[in-house]
């Protein structure tokens, strides 16, 4: 499922417009092993982070040295193997993104983002300053691959191709060059998502047409230059539209010390201890009442977890457990098995504490589902602990006798199933 089978052909059927090569006059100084080239004739096959000083005297010598020094600043590493990285300007391939521009801008403003400053600002800002995006990792056309391969080439899906290898340009003693597993550009394969997971366009035609643009996509404020950036590009190109209708972005949820969640640093706890203590619901909502779901960063912390189970799952159980004891009580005090009443019968209980509860129910409903259709998450577990602090601490604390039988058998009956009601339309999934 990677490059070859999802998205090179449609890349190289329905791309050509908007891919070219920049660069191939530019002189290249420094080979891929980081050594200069033999163009710099005074320091060529020398390692260039070895060369500084070389350098250094070489430009004393011929009187041109203005000032020599050491400035100590932050300079990247590769994570993996702690070496520095070198930024290497070389010809490339490159989808010509700047040519898109006004139909990148037109199509950001047919979606909608919650929240939508990332949308007005963020991504707008982005989009305007959008630059050609280089694909060099793309094989140019299956003639270059032929003749750099030997190997004719009939089919560009991987288990056709994984196999031929290219001799090293260097020589012989450096071996061969092989297609690495799963890595073109990962941004262009996770931008073609929508279309390449389906094969599209050589087959799933009609469901592709009846699917596209997706309802909705949901990442992190981080996919803003990332994955909502390669969406909206490659489908503008493609389809001259957006790939999305509706986006949610969250924030980055970061380890309680304010740092980024490491696995070597192992400062964050185990996801799944997290869900085996608390359940997977009170991770979920935990999250979904954080700054995460508005784009603001989240110190995630155990505690956090544990608060809403406090005050959310046990206030919500500690309810209905009160409706079984009560419920059971009727059949061993010699009562008839609990049956909950209709619910139009409900609709007309005199008793206000009923009437009060049970529109505060539809009302929470209406809200939920109001907020849902409008992508906004965060605004939901608020009303919900105010309905259930109503539901626990007002209606079945002053209720508690009418639900202890201490008011008569059928007011009884009416405010359990009153309780019921309410409890079970809390919990279940609502249709839209």
């Amino acid at each position: 499922m990677g490059l070859f089978k999802f998205t090179s052909r449609p890349l190289l059927l329905c791309l050509p417009l908007f891919i070219g090569m920049q660069g191939e006059t530019l002189i290249v100084a420094v080979d891929d092993d980081g050594h200069f080239t033999e163009r710099i004739t005074h320091f060529s096959k020398c390692y260039v982070k070895d060369a500084d000083k070389d350098i250094i005297e070489a430009v004393k010598l011929k009187g041109r040295l203005v000032k020599s020094g050491t400035i100590t600043h932050p300079y990247p590493f590769c994570p993996r193997s702690k070496t520095p990285l070198i930024y290497r300007a070389v010809p490339s391939w490159f989808i010509r993104v700047e040519q898109l521009k006004e139909k990148l801008l037109e199509n950001n403003k047919q979606t909608y983002w919650v929240p939508d400053f990332v949308k007005e600002k963020r991504f707008h800002n982005w989009l305007e300053n959008a630059r050609d995006w280089a694909v060099s990792r793309i094989m140019d056309s299956i003639e270059s691959f032929e003749k750099l391969s030997g190997v004719k080439v009939f089919d560009l899906h991987r288990h056709y191709i994984d196999h031929i290898t290219i001799p090293s340009s260097r020589g012989p003693q450096f071996g061969v060059l092989r297609r690495i597993d799963d890595v073109f550009d990962c941004w262009f394969e996770s931008g073609s998502m929508p279309y390449a997971y389906i094969h599209y366009p050589f087959e799933n035609v009609e469901l592709f047409e009846r699917n596209f643009p997706g309802n909705f996509v949901a990442e992190g404020l981080d996919q803003t230059r990332g994955w909502f950036y390669t969406l909206m590009v490659l489908s503008t190109a493609l389809f001259g539209k957006p790939a999305f209708q509706n986006l949610i972005c969250n924030g980055l949820v970061l380890a309680d010390d304010g740092k980024k969640m490491s696995k070597s640093l192992k400062n964050y706890p185990s996801p799944m201890e997290v869900i085996d203590q608390y359940g997977a619901d009170a991770v979920r909502l935990y999250l979904i009442n954080s700054p995460v779901v508005r784009a603001e960063p989240l110190r995630f912390k155990k505690e956090g977890v544990y608060g809403v189970v406090k005050d959310v799952f046990l206030p919500w159980y500690n309810a209905y457990r009160f409706l079984v004891q009560n419920a059971k009580r009727l059949e061993v005090e010699g009562f008839a098995s609990f049956v909950p009443v209709d619910q139009a019968t409900l609709q007309k209980s005199s008793n206000v504490l009923d009437q009060w509860i049970n529109s505060a129910t539809q009302s929470l409903v209406y809200f939920v589902r109001q907020e849902m259709n409008g992508y906004r998450l965060y605004t939901v577990v608020p009303y919900l602990l105010k309905f259930l602090d109503n539901l626990t601490n007002i209606y079945v604390r002053c209720n508690r006798k009418r639900l202890k039988g201490r008011t008569g058998e059928e007011d009884c009956r009416v405010a359990l199933s009153t309780l019921y009601n309410v409890l079970l339309v809390s919990c279940k999934r609502w249709p839209h």
